[in-house]
Formats: C-alpha cells, sequence, structure tokens
C-alpha cells in the first residue's frame, strides 16, 4: 500500500472525544449529558459552556470528521495520475478512513436520524459529495473502457457501502491489516466496478 492518506489521526476536543466514546457505547439516546461530562472530567454546566447540547456535540463530530475525509479525497484524486489509479486511490481513502476511524465513521453514519434538521441536511449532503467522488472516477472509467458497468451511480453507492461496513468488524491488532483491507477490497471495488482486465 502507498503512504497513507491520514497520516495523521482525526483529532477532537475532549468534550467530543468524550461523546463519541459514550454514543459509540450507548447510542445518541442512550447517552446523557451527565455522563459525556463525566467522562470529559468536566461539570455539566463546564460542558454546557463550551456546548450548548448533546446534538451540538454530535454535529461538531459529523462537522470535523466529514471535513478530514473531504480533504484527503480531493488529495487521493488530485495525486492520481490515471483514471484508474484515482478510483484505487479513492476506495484506498474510504477503507483507511472507515478502518482507522472505525468509531467515528460508526456513529456519524448511524445517528444520522438523531441530527437536528438542518445539520442533518448537511450532512447528508456530504456524503451525497464523497458518493460523487466515486462516481465520477467510475464515469471516466466507462468512457476509457476500463469499467464495464453501466450503472456508475449504483456503483458508486455499492463501493461506498462496502467502505463503510469496514467500520462495524475491523478491529487494530486483527487478523487483517489496514493495508491488507485496502489490497483485498479495492479488487472486490473494482471487480463491483466490472474492471475490464
Amino acid at each position: 500500500m502507498t503512504e497513507s492518506h491520514f497520516p495523521e489521526a482525526i483529532v477532537f476536543d475532549a468534550c467530543c472525544t468524550a461523546a463519541l466514546s459514550c454514543f459509540e457505547q450507548n447510542g445518541f439516546h442512550g447517552t446523557s449529558i451527565r455522563q459525556i461530562a463525566s467522562a470529559a472530567g468536566l461539570s455539566v454546566p463546564g460542558l454546557y459552556h463550551h456546548y450548548p447540547s448533546k446534538a451540538a456535540l454530535l454535529e461538531k463530530l459529523c462537522e470535523v470528521s466529514m471535513s478530514e475525509l473531504h480533504a484527503a479525497l480531493t488529495n487521493a484524486r488530485d495525486g492520481a495520475t490515471s483514471t484508474l489509479d484515482r478510483f484505487d486511490r479513492l476506495v484506498a481513502c474510504l477503507l483507511e478512513f472507515h478502518a482507522e476511524f472505525g468509531a467515528v465513521a460508526f456513529v456519524t453514519y448511524s445517528e444520522i436520524r438523531s441530527l437536528q434538521p438542518g445539520p442533518r441536511e448537511a450532512h447528508i449532503e456530504s456524503r451525497r459529495r464523497v458518493e460523487q467522488y466515486v462516481i465520477d472516477a467510475v464515469t471516466d472509467g466507462i468512457a476509457e473502457g476500463i469499467f464495464a458497468t453501466n450503472e456508475p451511480r449504483h456503483v458508486a453507492r455499492a463501493i461506498t457501502h462496502i467502505c463503510l461496513g469496514v467500520a462495524q468488524w475491523y478491529r487494530p491488532g486483527g487478523v487483517n491489516s489496514v493495508a491488507e483491507i485496502v489490497e483485498t477490497y479495492t479488487g472486490i471495488c473494482r471487480d463491483t466496478a466490472r474492471f475490464v482486465r
């Protein structure tokens, strides 16, 4: 595998880090502000000094993580030397994100319904933009004859969900390294687009 698309960890403040841990363990609705404050080493009023609500913490987790993902995807796209290389880099980027940052990837997807209407729409649109990177690569690959699918949008949706699924089962120190997952799953994603060998 080439150099990681995420050379540094995604950094959250102490309140968001605590909220992420609580949301991952108990779900958004199963977590109280008091639990988050305790995990952050703050009083409840102290937590409210930084964030006005539990929803605001979830919104911040979504904003920061998706901003980092979009930046990495843009770098992956812009660093490619061919359409196939762009496809592979984008897939690798998505796989790395969902493996290395599985907690926030899982929480920000599974708790979409818990976001307030405005932030929910913004987050869904951000996810559409993620999918668009893959749609564009597959569409260009079709035009160049390297992919035989005639459904680039459906293929892109399938690929993004393949990558998303990694967050549900990957654990550091497990049987497969991130590099091995990227190698295996990139081949699966190529096949999903009906790669012409």
